[in-house]
């Protein structure tokens, strides 16, 4: 029988680094914000869990843990889908779209226990979407700036 903090210490983990990413989010007003990110990364996490105790309670060393893995990379690629629009010309969202995988990965990571990778792909993703905001700026004319 599994311990609750066997569940409860990668769901807090999860619930702090999707925040910080949604909050970076949040804080330039994108389609996907501080909720839907954390949501995403507790969802990923919940999922990966659930596979631990799937075997506990139906057993066998034939149920495939990587097959929830697959589905929720697939399923939060239709997520993100959602979020990019395009108008005249111009694409918006994809950034979005690819934070919301991202932490969807990260999520992944801490349901596998694997906290040092989810802390290390958290802080990646912040230096990306903070980071780079100045390279953006630098490299492309005010007009021109992405999500």
């Amino acid at each position: 029988m599994l311990a609750i903090t066997d569940d409860l210490i990668p769901m807090a983990i999860s619930l702090v680094l999707g925040t910080l990413v949604g909050w970076e989010r949040q804080m330039g007003r994108k389609p996907a914000g501080l909720r839907t990110h954390t949501l995403v990364c507790l969802g990923s996490t919940m999922f990966v869990l659930t596979t631990t105790h799937a075997v506990e309670a139906f057993g066998g060393p034939s149920l495939d843990a990587s097959r929830i893995v697959h589905g929720v990379v697939t399923g939060v690629g239709f997520l993100g889908a959602g979020s990019i629009l395009r108008q005249e010309g111009y694409v918006h969202g994809l950034t979005t779209a690819a934070s919301v995988w991202m932490v969807a990965a990260i999520g992944v990571s801490v349901g596998v226990h694997a906290y040092s990778l989810a802390v290390i792909g958290t802080v990646f993703s912040l230096i990306v979407l903070e980071g780079y905001r100045w390279v953006e700026r630098f490299l492309s004319p005010e007009d021109e700036q992405g999500d």
